[in-house]
């Protein structure tokens, strides 16, 4: 599509949640249909100016580590075509690549975050405290310093427009119970581990990255929503990776980066984006997507 996406209109179904970037549907008691936009947020505020193929790409990348990591956790995808359950060619025609049928769960209040460098918030915290989140690290870390090991820091699961905020383990632990933190944070480090020791041999080194996660009417628990995209994570290059200094990044930092030279406040409205940084940002996506997964854009 050589036009960005921002806004669906299906027409054969209800819609039921417009989020950051996903416009969901539902089907039946049992499953919806989820749709990628071409939006983008920064700092929790959404964009004016789409990002051309961004809603393809990211759940043509999203789909390809649910079946890498499947066997660690199950995710929410059905495998039921999207053509399939709507009932017009003007509906069909805005799902394309970019659209799934995914299961209905129940949704867990939390983000599910994993940091395995000390960057961002993070390293505003780590100077300050010698901790991220609450978090006690070694001494003398440097920005962009890798963590002895990976670390969980969830946070709270905002609306539209507002920002999440980072809780500590015992809050998670009061939102979801104890054994059900436990198990998320055991989860959500080993999806991260394991995609980032492939992301590594692809060229490209995962900082950091957020899950949702959700349970099924069994109270299984399921990785949803979207994983391991440059929406959700903060890719860098290998090759520029160095310590002391954030690295160039293939996610939307880009877009964060300008936003911060211009001075925006983070308030709504944003700013619209210029066409050659919108550009850009597009082409980074395509690069960390062919990178990661060796295929062509669909």
């Amino acid at each position: 599509m050589s036009q960005p996406l921002l806004k669906t209109s299906i027409k054969s179904l209800k819609l039921i949640h417009q989020g950051k970037v996903r416009d969901i549907y539902a089907i039946d008691a049992n499953t919806m249909l989820l749709i990628s936009t071409d939006r983008l947020s920064a700092f929790d505020v959404i964009l004016p100016t789409g990002i051309t193929n961004k809603g393809a790409m990211l759940t043509q990348m999203a789909n390809f580590w649910f079946e890498k990591l499947k066997h660690i956790v199950p995710n929410h995808l059905t495998g039921i075509a999207p053509e399939s359950v709507v009932s017009n060619e003007a509906d069909k025609d805005q799902l394309g690549a970019r659209a799934v049928v995914v299961k209905k769960l129940k949704a867990l209040p939390i983000e599910a975050i994993v940091r395995g460098y000390l960057v961002g918030s993070g390293w505003k915290e780590y100077k300050i405290k010698g901790t991220v989140c609450g978090i006690a690290l070694p001494a003398g870390l440097q920005e962009a310093s890798k963590l002895p090991t990976p670390i969980f820091t969830p946070s709270s699961k905002a609306a539209v427009g507002e920002h999440d905020e980072n809780i500590s383990l015992q809050q998670c632990a009061e939102l979801i119970g104890a054994e059900m933190a436990q198990k998320v944070a055991k989860v959500a480090i080993q999806l991260y581990t394991e995609a980032a020791e492939y992301a590594l041999t692809k060229g490209i080194i995962i900082a950091d990255t957020k899950f949702e996660f959700g349970l099924d009417n069994n109270g299984v628990l399921h990785v949803m929503d979207e994983v391991l995209t440059p929406d959700s994570s903060r890719f860098w290059p290998l090759e520029s990776y160095k310590v002391g200094s954030n690295p160039p990044s293939y996610d939307k930092q880009y877009v964060r980066d300008w936003l911060e030279r211009i001075g925006w406040n983070k308030a709504p409205p944003a700013p619209a984006l210029p066409n050659d940084v919108a550009q850009r940002t597009s082409e980074k996506y395509l690069e960390a997507f062919e990178k990661l997964t060796g295929n062509k854009l669909a």
